[in-house]
């Protein structure tokens, strides 16, 4: 058999199944493992607890945050308002319209930081722009916000009004410790997200 008419055979059919394939696995990614490595070095990315707390707080509609954990863990604790997009479900096409949207804030967070940063990674790597990491997780949650340790006595003012947002903070979201809230956190229903308008194709050209 002719060379190029074997060679047409085999390239013809892996045509017709890229063209199958969703369009969100096989989508480039936007920015270079060096872009995304600067912007990691600079830790842009990362949120302080106290900037959460007083969003969470002051019921900020901008807000969304998203728990990254598996479905066991959510349930048994989470955030006020948080919904639950575990990392394992993250490219998922049913989830792009909350990770790719000009509507929310999102902030990821699970335990520690580096499942939540991993999301912002992915999400960040494929373009998207509006999300952010929990700095420390859960566990630096719980040492700051809802167990802030009082200032010794010669701290600057700055301490003590810090210490008292989060004593303030912590009241607000339902005590001292997570464990007690944990009955006291219903999973949030997912909120309404606008889809990005698709990019209409240019009639005519070439």
């Amino acid at each position: 058999m002719n060379m190029r008419l074997k060679i047409a055979m085999a390239i013809i059919p892996l045509g017709i199944i890229i063209a199958a394939v969703p369009e969100n696995t096989t989508r480039p990614y936007k920015l270079s493992a060096v872009e995304l490595l600067e912007e990691v070095k600079e830790g842009i990315q990362f949120m302080h607890p106290d900037e959460v707390a007083d969003m969470v707080v002051q019921k900020d509609p901008s807000l969304q945050l998203i728990d990254v954990r598996d479905k066991d863990a959510y349930d048994k604790f989470h955030l006020p308002g948080a919904i639950n997009i575990p990392i394992a479900d993250i490219l998922s096409v049913e989830n792009e319209d909350y990770l790719n949207q000009d509507v929310k804030m999102n902030v990821f967070y699970s335990n520690g930081s580096t499942t939540a940063n991993e999301a912002w990674m992915i999400t960040r790597q494929l373009g998207y722009h509006n999300n952010y990491v929990l700095q420390g997780g859960l566990n630096f949650w719980a040492e700051t916000i809802m167990n802030p340790k009082q200032p010794a006595s010669t701290s600057p003012d700055d301490e003590f009004a810090k210490y008292d947002f989060r004593k303030g903070a912590s009241a607000a979201l339902g005590g001292s410790t997570l464990e007690s809230t944990t009955d006291n956190a219903p999973a949030a229903p997912r909120p309404a997200i606008k889809k990005r308008p698709k990019k209409k194709r240019v009639a005519g050209g070439c």
